[in-house]
């Protein structure tokens, strides 16, 4: 079975033999389809690709995702090493360079979107999200969130950096605050499709919403009446929200947007994720987070409260990575 760490497939890395590469990862990768099945395929084919990805020329690169070699050759959405293989291509080249050749439309969209959050306005430069999540950032999205951490930062071997966003981040701003009682949870539409919103953005975590302010939302949640917490802007929430849908390998940054964008269109009120409401909704948002005394290495743990509707979610939750 092929592996990136092979001497030959070093070799002609080094002499820039891309096509050959290319071959050798779609053998490798059908051949294991056949004896272990789409999984095993994945993790055993998936340094070549992210060589491949990272590496090669954009026109060969973009072949990883076209069907062209056969069945079992493709790679899918989530085909990853470090990061999903259609990320790590998304990081090297502009949407310029890589719009007139990508063609599988589930792999084009999070390259797209992985562009955007990498700073690029593809607001006339390619189709319109299926889902109507804007192709260029607001400025809530770029204020609390420097480009060069948006996207993990991958390595030629193998490999990424990523910063660890949390919520919230250190004890800096916060202060001990006496949460109220527990409000009750209201069950309109609106509020049952934020609820669903926000727990497929982060699957790991509790989801809760209330009729009143974000302290009372926080309340369901937290494990003690009194807690070390306070406001802060959604600005600085966002990118704690996009990177809680994009944690492990398989997901990349373009997911927690896109999800985003849904929980916050669901929760203003829209069916699509329209611009104007949700901007207007994140104007207004007052964000409240508090700490945990057991919190794992990513934790997340914020109550986000819409004054004009008096309704708030809250979201709290741990996982080690």
């Amino acid at each position: 079975m092929i592996a990136y760490e092979d001497h030959s497939l070093r070799a002609l890395a080094e002499d820039g033999r891309w096509p050959e590469l290319l071959a050798a990862y779609r053998q490798g990768r059908a051949a294991a389809v056949v004896q272990a099945g789409e999984q095993a395929a994945v993790a055993l084919t998936a340094p070549l690709g992210h060589l491949i990805a990272y590496a090669a020329p954009p026109e060969l690169a973009v072949r990883l995702f076209d069907a062209d070699g056969g069945e079992g050759t493709v790679a899918g959405v989530d085909d990853h090493d470090a990061g999903p293989l259609w990320e790590v291509l998304a990081t090297r080249h502009s949407w310029l360079r890589l719009a007139p050749l990508l063609g599988p439309a589930p792999v084009r969209r999070l390259v797209a979107h992985t562009r955007v959050l990498l700073g690029e306005d593809l607001s006339y430069g390619a189709e319109p999200d299926p889902d109507g999540v804007p192709l260029s950032l607001e400025p809530w999205e770029k204020a609390g969130w420097g480009e060069a951490s948006r996207v993990r930062e991958y390595l030629p071997g193998g490999g990424a950096r990523s910063a660890v966003l949390t919520l919230p981040a250190s004890r800096e701003g916060l202060g001990e605050v006496e949460l109220p009682k527990a409000a009750a949870r209201p069950g309109r539409q609106r509020v049952t499709r934020g609820l669903a919103e926000l727990a497929a953005l982060v699957p790991w975590a509790e989801v809760v919403c209330v009729r009143g302010p974000a302290p009372q939302a926080a309340a369901v949640l937290a494990r003690g009446r009194r807690v070390l917490g306070g406001f802060l802007p959604f600005a600085l929430v966002y990118p704690a929200l996009v990177q809680a849908a994009a944690v492990g390998r398989t997901h990349g940054c373009a997911h927690g947007r896109m999800r985003l964008w849904r929980a916050l269109g669901a929760m203003a009120g829209a069916n699509v994720p329209d611009r104007s409401e949700v901007d207007a909704l994140v104007a207004r948002m007052r964000c409240f987070t508090w700490q945990e005394p057991a919190a794992g290495l990513h934790h997340l743990h914020v109550a986000l409260e819409d004054p004009a509707s008096g309704v708030a979610w809250a979201v709290s939750g741990s996982q080690e990575l």
